[in-house]
C-alpha cells in the first residue's frame, strides 16, 4: 500500500456522521508508516458531489481506476486497519497528493 493509491475498503461499522460502507479511499500517509504500520491514513471518496472547499475532484480515468467523478473528502481523514482494504483500484497523480497535503495543511491550521 502506498501513498496516493486508491483502494476499496469496508469502513463498516461506524458511527455519526462518518463515512460508511464499501468505498474508495485515497492513501495520504507516507510510503515509511505504510510499510511498517497495520493501518493506513486515509479520506474516503464520494460521487455526491458537494465542491466542500478544500476536497478535491477526481474525473474518472485509466490510471485512477474510478467509474463516476468523484470527490476527496479530507475532512473525513481517519487512520484505517489494513485489514478492511479489500481491492486496489488505482493510483492519482503526484501533483494531486500534493494539493491534498497542502489542503490538509490549510484544515488544520490555527
Amino acid at each position: 500500500m502506498k501513498q496516493g493509491e486508491i483502494w476499496y475498503v469496508n469502513l463498516d461499522p461506524v458511527k455519526g456522521s462518518e463515512q460508511a460502507g464499501m468505498r474508495p479511499v485515497v492513501i495520504i500517509s507516507g510510503n515509511l508508516l505504510n510499510q511498517h504500520l497495520k493501518i493506513v491514513i486515509a479520506c474516503p471518496l464520494t460521487t455526491s458531489i458537494k465542491n466542500y472547499k478544500g476536497n478535491i475532484i477526481l474525473e474518472p480515468d485509466s490510471e485512477n481506476g474510478l467509474k463516476a467523478k468523484s470527490e476527496i473528502l479530507l475532512f473525513h481523514i481517519r487512520s484505517i486497519s489494513k485489514e478492511r482494504f479489500i481491492k486496489k483500484v488505482g493510483k492519482i497523480r503526484k501533483d494531486k497528493i500534493d494539493e491534498l497535503i497542502l489542503n490538509l495543511n490549510d484544515i488544520l491550521r490555527y
